[in-house]
């Protein structure tokens, strides 16, 4: 068997190396840490856990297979990382042919997954937080949910270690070692080389930064995050309150129930800003602000003045088609990239590990070719009928 180096102890990256560790590998895990790192993308309190995909079937059938195992998940853990409190997108309009919420509706009832379409006031009663006058149409999926993101690459961490991984925090990688056209191993900043005979670069939005010419495929986006404290808590626990997008093609607000300590999170599924996960400017600023306030007027009149008691900036590293890019690199031999998660990557990570060993292997599996190396496809091409495209 190889001896694999996986940059990166994100989802991607510890995911990976634990199921590569599992067929057999010898598995070395670098990351500058600490772990999980604070500024990587799945370092966060919650990731929504969905099969709506407007029309996308191989997306919606990963989601359903992802979220039985994140079921498995948290029996094997023995803790509650995934919560099934529902997930609704609504629309201000009736949902018409074409619409992300239609689109995935219509799927989800094709598959025989339990939805409910919001377009009755009875149904609508149960959500007391949301304003009633605006939202009429959407689709409710109720075997879905979210997940404690940052906990859950805590625990896989303490799973990859005591599976045999080894793990190198506190070391940061500086480039990739090449011999012709072959990858031998990485270089650290210290100028320590590490010899193997695969890598996978799993290092989300620092792709680009790092491995400079991906910067072809793949541009790095700041989404603002805000957690807000409310006034009046019980109109935001689960039971009345599911993982929500509102309108999120226009909008691109979505967010989740009240948490344990009290928190509602909100936050932005669109364009973003293009920047460095290390960049300075990583804050969200007085605009984003006022385009929450704004949309909390509207749509949460009881969150319009909450305060915010925390906010960050989350990085996407984005494709030019939004899907995920898995797959070796034909012009390099011996390196996987596992990165262009596009903003919706983090619901599959019981899956994520299976994919990119199987890229390690070169083994046949059925989303290689949406996930190919494909430097052919161009800016402008993205497919995700759940992120807002404009400016609010």
């Amino acid at each position: 068997m190889s001896k694999v180096i996986v940059v990166g102890a994100g989802i991607n990256g510890v995911t990976a190396a634990i199921e590569l560790k599992k067929r057999g590998h010898e598995v070395v895990l670098v990351d500058p840490g600490p772990l999980p790192h604070p500024l990587a993308a799945s370092t966060d309190i919650s990731k929504a856990v969905r099969a709506a995909y407007c029309a996308d079937e191989d997306y919606t059938a990963l989601a359903e297979r992802s979220i039985k195992l994140w079921r498995q998940w948290n029996e094997e853990f023995g803790t509650r990382l995934y919560h099934e409190v529902g997930v609704m997108f609504v629309r201000r309009a009736k949902m018409e042919p074409g619409d992300f919420e239609y689109e995935s509706l219509k799927l989800l009832e094709k598959r025989g997954l339990k939805v409910a379409r919001m377009d009755t006031p009875q149904l609508w009663k149960r959500f007391p937080a949301w304003n009633p006058e605006l939202y009429r149409d959407g689709v409710l999926e109720i075997e879905a949910g979210y997940a404690e993101s940052g906990r859950t690459v805590a625990m896989l961490i303490k799973r990859a270690k005591s599976a045999g991984v080894e793990l190198r925090e506190h070391v940061k990688f500086s480039q990739l070692d090449e011999r012709g056209n072959r990858v031998s191993g990485i270089v650290l900043d210290d100028g320590q080389r590490l010899a193997v005979n695969f890598v996978v670069m799993a290092v989300g939005a620092w792709t680009p930064y790092l491995l400079p010419f991906t910067q072809k495929f793949f541009r790095a986006t700041g989404q603002p995050v805000f957690h807000l404290q409310p006034s009046e808590p019980e109109l935001f626990a689960p039971q009345r309150f599911p993982v929500f997008g509102a309108d999120i093609s226009t909008t691109g607000y979505y967010g989740f129930p009240i948490n344990r300590d009290g928190v509602v999170k909100i936050a932005n599924h669109g364009t973003g800003r293009e920047m460095s996960p290390d960049s300075p400017e990583r804050v969200v600023t007085a605009e984003d602000e006022k385009n929450l306030r704004e949309f909390l007027a509207s749509t949460f009149p009881s969150l319009a003045d909450a305060p915010i008691v925390y906010s960050r900036v989350c990085m996407y590293c984005d494709t030019h088609d939004g899907h995920f890019w898995i797959a070796r690199d034909p012009e390099r031999e011996g390196l996987v990239v596992a990165a262009g998660d596009s903003g919706h990557g983090f619901k599959f990570a019981p899956v994520l590990g299976q994919i990119i060993a199987d890229a390690v292997e070169g083994k046949d599996n059925p989303l290689q070719d949406k996930f190919r190396w494909r430097p052919e496809v161009r800016a402008g091409t993205a497919t995700d009928a759940a992120r807002s495209k404009g400016k609010l």
